[in-house]
């Protein structure tokens, strides 16, 4: 059975950081497509970031990129958020997620199996 636990949220000023993990039971952790994903107060749920299998590709939203890093380490079965330049706009619960038979990246929510019970960033202006 799978299951994704997340860490690291909090509350940070505006120009903070923050760095989320997500810790993955699970046999073949390397073999799964990973992704996070957050969800504001009233807004839909939205893609932040994606990384492949062996972590030679990620995908990011316009939103983040460039402020944004997401990263795996796959002997640790852990993948990680890096948050930097925090804006009040990125406040929400952040979730992890894994898609066992994606062979690349996907920001599509529906391609994705299992998911995290989140952990909430907030970001004070």
């Amino acid at each position: 059975q799978v299951q994704l636990v997340e860490s690291g949220g909090g509350l940070v000023q505006a120009g903070g950081s923050l760095r989320l993990a997500c810790a993955a039971s699970g046999r073949t952790f390397s073999s799964w497509t990973m992704g996070w994903f957050r969800q504001a107060p009233g807004k839909e749920r939205e893609f932040i970031a994606a990384i492949n299998r062996i972590g030679g590709r990620a995908y990011y939203a316009d939103s983040v990129k460039g402020r944004f890093t997401i990263s795996r380490d796959n002997a640790k079965k852990m993948v990680y958020l890096q948050m930097n330049s925090l804006k009040a706009e990125d406040t929400a619960v952040y979730f992890c997620a894994a898609a066992q038979y994606y062979s690349g990246t996907t920001s599509t929510g529906g391609e994705y199996d299992y998911w995290g019970q989140g952990t909430q960033v907030t970001v004070s202006s």
